[in-house]
């Protein structure tokens, strides 16, 4: 609201005002003369409203650039991209820095039209397979057994990373950039899914699963995101699609935000809170109701069952910042000290009571601020 403290928003030119959209003559001029800092805001602010011509701006002095100054402006591209700028991207995979060519060949997989994405579809489809030889249906998965230039210079990862196969990597890296829209055919007609749940030969079902994951995340897919973290209420370990937290967060990003929240909630409601923090990071704030409550509830049974209050002080944070200011009269209650469980932790109601004391008293305290800063 200050304008001030301009120079702090992310994709400023540090407090000079960019020019606008009908001022061709002054973009090329700040593009040819301006500090890294002005053109990388330059090259996003055009980007946002002419795409096509923010990469006609970056052609013009793509060749001069430096490689790390290459990798970031090829990074604003992935606003509004789409395959008008194929024909850039695939010339970049040729590129002299690694980086850039890496970052080229991620945004041509999220073009799932593209060249690229078909010939990785192709080098995928020779991987992974129906399994013919059984009585039931499942997936057979023959991992490639060489990474040849043509690979690498698609964008695959030659050397692994330590601990890693080498067969494994280069498996993980096709799959991902495959379009999702290439496995139904390849399984029957079957739904994302179905195909998640399908078994996976040899023990690769791990590798398989993670893979689809990145390729999910990479292209948005709410269908695949939702047929790989499948129902809330099964344990982590049991999931159709992944067991990593961080995984399901990245998937959840994907769906829009209030079945984000409510999935959330009722992964709450059936585990507890005790795995929910890197999950409750990707939910809209501040929390809609159910899953403001399930975070409430949960808090009240970990209080209740006399378990260490400290334990809870990330989701406590959190719940200060993410909750409703509404739900403060709600939880005056839980600001008393109850007697203590004979198995309690020693203390441990109230510590309890002075983290809800705690948390009523900021949530008020943002009340007040909303309604300081809302013109009335």
């Amino acid at each position: 609201l200050n304008p001030e403290w301009k120079f702090a928003l992310r994709g400023s030119s540090g407090g000079s005002p960019l020019p606008g959209p009908t001022e061709p003559e002054a973009v090329a001029r700040l593009w040819e003369e301006g500090l890294f800092a002005e053109r990388v805001a330059l090259l996003g602010a055009v980007r946002a409203h002419d795409p096509a011509g923010a990469l006609a701006l970056l052609a013009t002095t793509w060749t001069t650039e430096r490689a790390e100054d290459r990798l970031m402006f090829l990074d604003s591209l992935r606003t509004g991209l789409s395959p008008v700028d194929e024909p850039f991207l695939e010339q970049a995979l040729s590129d002299r820095s690694r980086n850039v060519r890496s970052t080229a060949a991620e945004l041509l997989s999220a073009l799932p039209e593209s060249a690229l994405a078909g010939r990785m579809a192709s080098r995928a489809l020779s991987c992974v397979s129906p399994d013919l030889t059984g009585d039931e249906a499942s997936v057979a998965v023959e991992a490639p057994h060489e990474c040849d230039a043509p690979m690498e210079r698609d964008g695959v990862v030659a050397v692994p990373p330590s601990g890693r196969g080498e067969r494994s990597w280069w498996l993980g890296q096709l799959v991902e950039a495959t379009p999702l829209t290439t496995w139904p055919a390849r399984f029957g007609g079957r739904s994302a899914r179905e195909i998640v749940a399908l078994p996976v030969a040899d023990g690769w079902a791990e590798e398989l699963h993670a893979a689809w994951c990145r390729a999910t995340v990479r292209q948005r897919d709410p269908e695949w995101a939702r047929a790989l973290l499948g129902a809330p209420s099964l344990p982590p370990s049991s999931g159709p699609g992944t067991s990593s937290l961080a995984e399901r967060s990245k998937l959840l990003g994907i769906l829009p935000a209030a079945e984000r929240g409510g999935w959330v909630a009722d992964f709450i409601a059936a585990h507890g809170l005790s795995e929910a923090f890197q999950l409750l990071g990707v939910c809209p704030t501040p929390w809609a109701e159910p899953l403001g409550r399930a975070v409430v509830d949960a808090l009240d049974i970990a209080r209740d069952a006399g378990s260490y209050p400290w334990s809870f002080s990330g989701v406590m944070g959190l719940a200060e910042r993410c909750l409703n200011p509404a739900e403060a009269d709600r939880l005056e209650v839980l600001t008393t000290t109850p007697d203590e469980p004979e198995d309690a932790s020693p203390g441990a109601n109230g510590y309890w009571s002075e983290a809800f004391q705690r948390l009523v008293s900021t949530l008020r305290l943002r009340a007040a601020m909303d309604a300081e800063l809302i013109p009335a």
